[in-house]
């Protein structure tokens, strides 16, 4: 009998850690984000820019001036939601949002930087550039989030 419940003890770790996903890589999980990028690019009929980091963007009416830098604080409307198009966060309709762009995810800060004022646009956020594999609040982990912005003014 203590063998077998021995046996059992050792081999129900073992089980589990088979059933269990193995946790990708930052490179693995950017080629799956960039693969959920492009089909949705592709079934919306969108041509977006890309940077190195994997951050796609796509400036839909181009405003005029100067850029924001990194420490920038900037006033904006967005609308965030997943590529399934559920909405999961948004400026109240006619409200501006004014914050430091030292204060979000590196998505924004290194989005933001290529809109000049009056831009609007979307980025499309890889997860390791929004909240990565744990998630936040109603943003699951490995989520690949899109923001449609307006930048009034920084």
């Amino acid at each position: 009998m203590k063998s077998i419940v021995l046996r059992l003890t050792l081999l129900i770790p073992v089980l589990f850690m088979m059933s269990c996903d193995k946790s990708l890589s930052y490179a693995e999980q950017l080629d799956k984000d960039i693969e959920k990028i492009q089909q949705y690019l592709t079934d919306n009929n969108l041509n977006a820019e890309s940077t190195d980091s994997g951050l796609h963007y796509i400036i839909e009416n181009p405003g005029t001036g100067t850029q924001p830098s990194p420490t920038s604080t900037v006033t904006v409307t967005y609308k965030g939601y997943f590529p399934n198009g559920e909405v999961f966060d948004q400026s109240q309709p006619g409200q501006t949002v004014t914050f430091g762009l030292q204060q979000v995810i590196p998505g924004w800060t290194e989005g933001l930087q290529l809109f000049r004022k009056g831009d609007s646009g979307t980025l499309i956020i890889p997860s390791g550039l929004a909240y990565g594999p744990n998630g936040r609040n109603s943003i699951p982990g490995n989520a690949v989030l899109l923001f449609d912005i307006e930048l009034i003014n920084f």
